[in-house]
């Protein structure tokens, strides 16, 4: 901070509000801290006493915050993101399409272990609507030393990038429903239209529905069907518990698919397989898909249409947080489900 007389004051930040007194009339700031001094505003300001000002001026080797937080948001910013104009020193950055919130958490924390920087955003893997605020950015002080936007700029640079939102691909859906109740007609599927309403939802078509008994010869060929009919995403529903008669999971297994993981530390739905063929997810769906707003399906799911790999160890991180506490009424996402990664 320095002072200067206000002819040379031109592209300074101001330090403090300039206040003007209109006697009997009013009283109150003519300039706010922070405002950018120009010439159109030097005759007010020396109409109101003002020859000298505290400012800061960027060319001593600082940043006005409304110029940092661009910066930051701009370096931060991958696809799907909007910016919107800074307000009091702070920018939105907001989803510009529909689709999956993707942020890197570990860049995340460590540009906000910059002094003076703040970036917060909302959980990462969120399905989530164009227009949306998704995250926010600012610096503490009016103005912050150049080396501290540099160093910010530079860490999300590594991150390439820091946050983005991902669109769904639209995917052809094979079901194949397992278990000789429902193949020999002694209970009626409810499964079917719960997964085709789902995906649905994510912009993704269910090609056809297979019915099978529990003969593991017959869902493999169920798979394989559906890979040679153009599917590229296969779900089986039913037979996924530890049950002699249940052999989904063998069967998937048997149709050739490298599994990534079956279980996951999620309730509901621990009894969750995901698995490849080729690079066609091939996913078994425990039952209580069917009952719950709420459950393994709508963790991962849409992670995988947004293109993401999902490691075994992305879903071993979900048990924090992956503990659905039943509530009478659901109001997934806006809750801890699923959020603690």
């Amino acid at each position: 901070m320095k002072t200067m007389n206000v002819e040379n004051a031109v592209g300074t930040v101001l330090c403090h509000d300039v206040t003007r007194i209109i006697p009997g009339e009013a009283k109150g700031p003519a300039f706010r801290r922070g405002h950018v001094v120009t010439e159109a505003d030097i005759p007010i300001l020396l109409d109101i006493g003002k020859a000298h000002l505290y400012v800061f001026d960027p060319e001593d080797g600082y940043v006005h915050e409304d110029d940092a937080a661009r910066r930051i948001a701009m370096a931060a910013a991958g696809s799907g993101i909007e910016l919107t104009p800074p307000v009091e020193g702070k920018i939105t950055l907001r989803a510009a399409v529909d689709g999956l919130v993707d942020i890197d958490t570990r860049a995340l924390f460590t540009l906000n272990s910059l002094e003076d920087v703040i970036f917060s955003t909302i959980h990462t893997n969120q399905l989530v609507r164009k227009g949306r605020g998704l995250a926010g950015t600012r610096v503490i002080p009016l103005v912050v030393p150049e080396t501290v936007v540099a160093e910010a700029e530079e860490i999300l640079k590594a991150s390439s990038p820091l946050i983005q939102v991902r669109p769904l691909k639209a995917c052809r859906v094979g079901v194949i429903t397992t278990g000789s109740e429902i193949y020999n007609g002694r209970i009626t599927d409810k499964f079917g239209p719960i997964i085709r309403e789902k995906f649905d939802g994510y912009g993704s078509q269910v090609i056809g529905q297979r019915f099978v008994s529990d003969e593991q010869a017959m869902t493999v060929k169920a798979i394989h069907d559906f890979l040679a009919e153009g599917a590229d995403f296969i779900v089986l529903t039913g037979g996924m518990s530890v049950d002699p008669d249940d052999l989904t999971p063998a069967s998937i297994r048997a149709a050739g698919a490298e599994v990534v993981t079956y279980g996951a530390p999620i309730l509901p739905g621990a009894m969750f397989m995901l698995a490849y063929i080729g690079d066609v997810p091939v996913v078994g769906l425990p039952g209580c898909v069917m009952y719950h707003k709420a459950s393994v399906f709508d963790l991962i799911i849409p992670r995988i249409l947004a293109g993401k790999e999902v490691t075994r160890g992305d879903i071993i991180a979900l048990g924090h947080g992956g503990f659905c506490e039943g509530c009478g009424e659901c109001r997934y996402p806006i809750c801890g489900f699923g959020k603690g990664v």
